[in-house]
């Protein structure tokens, strides 16, 4: 009869552990689980402090300017014309054709080298969408704050501002037809952190002006990524009946 109690005693144990060390084992797992996911998410906000890059940026440093990319708004004017209206004929075509007087104001810091552009929004080159080059200087140093009135005839000046233009190497005025619609003239200047190597080679008496067209084109791609300000603007010229 003992033999037979204590059996049944075991059996009672057993029925009772059995269920209860699966359980313990079953809670000790999840657990685990739970802990380890809460590390990974632990990990993973410790990586995004300190490996993840900045809103707005991107992996990697490269492509960046050099000098930063800062842009600035400058002020634009000559005492040629009010911005927005006629030009005199003294500085056109149907005039003594002279170049006007140009200021501005407010360069970014860090300018190294100025483009002055004049063109005629209101015509077309070749057939394309070029307009018409009235004058353009570059590596005007970053120090003026000026162009005086008259600039001589020749591809580099004495400050080693260089110019061209479709007259070849001097300021062409305004010219628009006296039959046509009132030409819209954009005088444009840029401020650069670089000077620009290009350079055009004196013509001979009997040689055709260079190609004005491409070596715009050779300016305007090397400003690209060194344009740190820019200022525009603009008159109205044609000629009288």
């Amino acid at each position: 009869m003992r033999f037979i109690r204590s059996i049944l005693s075991i059996l009672s144990i057993r029925s009772i552990s059995v269920p209860m060390i699966a359980f313990a084992l079953l809670f000790g797992v999840v657990g685990a689980g739970n802990t380890r996911a809460q590390q990974r998410g632990a990990d993973a906000s410790a990586g995004s402090q300190l490996g993840a890059a900045p809103a707005g940026r991107t992996g990697g440093a490269r492509g960046g300017r050099g000098r930063g990319s800062a842009f600035q708004n400058m002020t634009l004017t000559t005492t040629a014309w009010p911005d927005g209206g006629m030009i005199p004929l003294r500085y056109t075509q149907a005039g003594p054709e002279l170049s006007p007087a140009i200021q501005w104001s407010a360069a970014p810091a860090g300018t190294v080298s100025f483009v002055l552009v004049f063109h005629d929004a209101d015509t077309l080159v070749n057939n394309s969408t070029d307009d018409l080059l009235h004058w353009m200087l570059w590596n005007i140093p970053g120090t003026a704050t000026a162009v005086a009135q008259g600039r001589p005839d020749g591809f580099e000046l004495e400050d080693g501002t260089r110019q061209i233009s479709v007259s070849g190497s001097r300021y062409r005025g305004p010219g628009a037809s006296a039959t046509g619609p009132m030409h819209h003239y954009v005088m444009e200047l840029y401020a650069l952190d670089t000077m620009l190597d290009i350079k055009v080679n004196p013509q001979g008496p009997q040689e055709a002006n260079p190609n004005v067209q491409a070596i715009r084109t050779s300016i305007v791609q090397a400003m690209v990524g060194h344009i740190r300000g820019k200022a525009a603007y603009f008159g109205l010229f044609r000629r009288p009946q």
